[in-house]
């Protein structure tokens, strides 16, 4: 379950007109520090990163699946189902497993979370960085 200040920054975002993917940023922090403390362990950035897409799915933030060839189809079916849970109300407590992985904190790691995040620039166009530049630009032009 995600904390009340998430929830909150989240829902700020989202009445300043902020991308759902800016929304879903705040899950992503919240996990990160999450890995931090040790409250449980990601065994990479990539999997702390799905975590808090996950719980910002789930929380109600209109994130669509990844696209068809993005990622893997099971990965796909698992943002359907976190969206189908965000409408209803049931909640359940995280696996035992996932419980007692605390060990390994190298995921949330200032180096693992750059490393995640140039590959993850490298993957998209030089018009789709700049696009996402202009829109970035805006947003803040109209606080």
């Amino acid at each position: 379950m995600p904390e009340k200040e998430t929830i909150e920054r989240a829902r700020k975002d989202k009445e300043e007109g902020k991308a759902p993917s800016t929304q879903a940023g705040e899950f992503v922090r919240e996990e990160m520090e999450h890995i931090r403390e040790g409250k449980h362990g990601a065994r990479s950035a990539k999997q702390a990163v799905a975590i808090g897409l996950s719980k910002a799915r789930r929380a109600g933030v209109k994130l669509p699946p990844p696209e068809k060839g993005k990622t893997s189809g099971r990965t796909r079916k698992q943002a359907k189902r976190d969206l189908r849970k965000s409408r209803s109300s049931r909640k359940h407590k995280p696996s035992r497993t996932r419980s007692r992985a605390v060990k390994p904190r190298s995921a949330a790691s200032h180096r693992a979370l750059s490393r995640q995040a140039h590959a993850a620039a490298r993957k998209r166009s030089a018009a789709d960085r700049s696009r996402a530049a202009k829109k970035a630009a805006a947003t803040r032009k109209r606080k």
